[in-house]
């Protein structure tokens, strides 16, 4: 517990001053005002965040966490949960969307095993940060101990540490794990106080039957396991899954490092709520990538109060659509860094 609460210390907030100085640089380029939108705003937050007038974004990283959940003993997913090793395997050869994407993007893709049930083949690319064998059926008891959520969190901390050393500019958060869309729901409807039914979608392709069984396997894991949603370990613990906890723990060593952070979807946005409810001042550091299809990702957003830079109905996580964010806030950036002012370029103003 004392890294994180280390961690959570050292999170102060934005420089507002270089924000307000680069609100002014962006108004002294060869634009009309405001007209590069969301771009401005971007390159804006973050300068707040690095502290740095031109930031370095050249070394990107993109985390994806893989675990598996217990609760899929339940039929909550399309998938078998041997799927989530498989991929792994997938990730490690380059053969996955996130890995097309990142490379599109430049971004290095960081995979690690954080709680696949099972031992995966030693690989150099592969982190092993195992917490446990995949969580317990939520279904049935708590997802795991107090003891092990701290430690996932605490272990997405010291995996952001170890890749801090060969430098990031901004990261993105990824995942893997057949049945933690069920996983994202529950922690969702816990902090939100949302009824299931609006926050629960199909995840990897559950037909209706599939849907209505979900819904009722998440309102019974909330009815036996009672999340105290005042205590967000508690509710990770209760319904949540290592992966979370672990981008939990990314998001925070982030902030705590004046690292921007691009949120992917459902799942990473569960996370970012866990992360947001440990300790508010994170908001400022997370930028929403895109918002998902599953109904549950734009309540999240809603209730943390980001607005996502995309809607493109992606719905496969693994860090894909925090890919497309990098490479929009590597954008913003070199419009804040290369363009020409009025002044540079012997152009005239607009008229008062």
């Amino acid at each position: 517990m004392e890294k994180l609460s280390l961690t959570v210390k050292k999170i102060t907030g934005p420089n507002h001053k270089l924000m307000e100085a680069t609100q002014i640089r962006l108004d002294s380029l060869t634009k009309p005002l405001g007209s590069l939108g969301k771009l401005e705003e971007l390159a804006k937050q973050i300068v707040g965040i690095t502290g740095k007038n031109e930031p370095e974004l050249s070394q990107k990283v993109i985390f994806t966490l893989a675990a598996d959940h217990g609760v899929t003993e339940e039929g909550v997913s399309a998938y078998p949960k041997e799927v989530t090793a498989q991929m792994v395997y997938n990730f490690l050869r380059g053969g996955a969307g996130i890995n097309v994407l990142a490379k599109h993007t430049g971004a290095k893709v960081v995979v690690v095993d954080i709680g696949v049930a099972e031992d995966l083949k030693p690989d150099p690319r592969l982190i092993v940060k195992k917490v446990n064998y995949g969580t317990k059926n939520m279904a049935k008891s708590a997802a795991m101990t107090r003891e092990e959520a701290i430690k996932a969190i605490e272990a997405g901390i010291e995996i952001f540490n170890a890749e801090l050393k060969n430098g990031i500019g901004i990261l993105g958060t990824g995942e893997m794990g057949i049945g933690n869309t069920t996983a994202a729901s529950a922690i969702t409807a816990c902090f939100t106080n949302k009824p299931v039914e609006e926050i629960t979608g199909r995840g990897a392709g559950l037909n209706d039957l599939g849907l209505k069984n979900k819904i009722d396997i998440i309102k019974r894991s909330l009815f036996l396991n009672k999340p105290d949603s005042s205590d967000p370990i508690d509710v990770l613990s209760k319904v949540g899954g290592f992966e979370i906890g672990g981008l939990a723990g990314i998001i925070l060593a982030a902030a705590a490092n004046n690292v921007p952070v691009i949120i992917d979807g459902f799942i990473s946005g569960a996370a970012a709520l866990v992360a947001f409810k440990i300790e508010p001042k994170v908001k400022d550091y997370m930028i929403a990538a895109h918002c998902s299809v599953e109904a549950g990702h734009q309540v999240i957003l809603e209730h943390i109060g980001l607005k996502p830079l995309l809607d493109l109905n992606l719905r496969l996580g693994e860090g894909t659509g925090a890919a497309l964010g990098i490479g929009l806030a590597d954008a913003a950036i070199k419009i804040l860094t290369q363009m020409a002012t009025f002044k540079s370029a012997n152009v005239s103003e607009k008229k008062e």
